[in-house]
């Protein structure tokens, strides 16, 4: 995290319990810090250091923050004691103590419309920032990949092979039985809508066109970010808790070549594959309903469905999918390496990469859209 932000940490030692705080306990981070503290627990612990060493900047609200925590502390029984306090936090926190001062802390004051304004600035810079360093690391991909393609001894297929299973096979299962069912949801309403316009052999239409365009595609690379996408970011993040990838450096091993490469060219492969078996069940399951609700029989179903799609309405989802599957596989690996020291960090980004890498699938989705009615594909 930021340098100057407020934090804290806590550390678990048989019957002692390590509190470390560090940034600037000053009052502006003081109200996130109080949701915080107000949790903590000494878990009877008979006794809590406060080690207060990393405080860069105390004012007020932070001596009376560290001195509430202390005396919450004490109250339920444990020996408390402040270490490594800096000698020109210790008047301050020591007059707070001698005040005696309680309560709650006074609610932040609000503005309105410029407090919205504030925090959308805030919102956006973050997301150019979020943005401007994805693109760093898309760089960082791509200068890993020209090495490999001098040195392709360095590639790690067995890792490749291991991910290309845990990202393709072991999905088939569940992308199969949910593209179906969107299939029959497809021409089920498809159906109801028509039949009121007597125009019910166009559900065959809708059906293929939808399918093989838009919903297999899309529906494929959605369920494979919240699954191989959140994955990725676990097992790497896990590692990076462990301190597996500064293990890695030490032995001159680059984490981008030996984790995120393999995992990439994986999913590069993977996503075609499932999308196409997802298009298959997609139809199947279109088709039934079809069959079952305008009495078609199956050899007509796949006659109008042979005029109504041609060969582009495959290939038009079939050539996003590597381009879904490098974004879903490149958030997921960088939200892994952004993992700090906490399991918590490991569940926050989890969520993220998967948010994101959702996002960039849709607006990537909207561009090829409309470039391809552009080009009048």
């Amino acid at each position: 995290m930021a340098e100057n932000r407020a934090w804290y940490k806590t550390e678990l030692d048989s019957d002692r319990l390590v509190v470390i705080a560090g940034g600037d306990w000053t009052i502006e981070h003081a109200a996130d810090l109080d949701a915080g503290l107000r949790s903590l627990d000494a878990m009877k612990c008979r006794k809590v250091e406060l080690r207060l060493g990393g405080i860069d900047r105390l004012d007020t609200a932070g001596a009376w923050l560290i001195d509430r925590m202390r005396n919450a502390f004490a109250a339920a029984g444990a020996e408390v004691e402040l270490l490594d306090l800096r000698p020109d936090h210790q008047g301050l926190v020591a007059r707070v103590t001698a005040t005696g001062a309680s309560g709650e802390l006074p609610p932040t004051p609000g503005h309105g419309v410029a407090d919205a304004l504030a925090e959308l600035g805030r919102t956006v810079i973050v997301a150019l920032q979020q943005g401007g360093n994805l693109l760093a690391f898309f760089g960082q991909i791509v200068v890993t990949l020209g090495r490999l393609l001098a040195n392709p001894g360095r590639f790690r297929f067995v890792s490749f092979v291991n991910h290309l299973e845990q990202t393709g096979v072991t999905a088939l299962p569940i992308v199969g039985l949910l593209s179906f069912l969107v299939g029959v949801v497809l021409a089920y309403q498809g159906v109801d809508q028509l039949r009121d316009l007597g125009a019910e052999a166009f559900v065959v239409d809708l059906v293929g066109v939808s399918t093989l365009r838009e919903m297999g595609i899309l529906l494929t690379a959605i369920l494979i970010a919240g699954r191989s996408g959140s994955a990725f970011t676990a097992q790497i993040g896990t590692m990076q808790v462990n301190e597996e990838i500064d293990a890695m450096r030490t032995l001159a091993l680059d984490p981008v070549e030996v984790l995120v490469v393999p995992r990439i060219f994986a999913l590069l492969i993977a996503l075609p594959l499932v999308t196409f078996f997802a298009n298959v069940m997609a139809l199947i399951g279109g088709g039934l309903m079809c069959i079952l609700l305008l009495e078609l029989t199956a050899p007509q179903f796949v006659r109008l469905l042979n005029g109504a799609v041609d060969l582009w309405d495959f290939w038009v989802g079939i050539i996003k999918a590597p381009v879904f599957g490098f974004i879903i596989a490149m958030v997921g690996c960088f939200e892994g390496l952004r993992v700090e020291g906490s399991a918590e960090s490991v569940g926050k980004l989890t969520t993220q990469s998967v948010v994101e890498a959702i996002f960039l699938v849709i607006v990537f989705d909207a561009g090829f859209s409309i470039l391809f009615s552009y080009l009048g594909v």
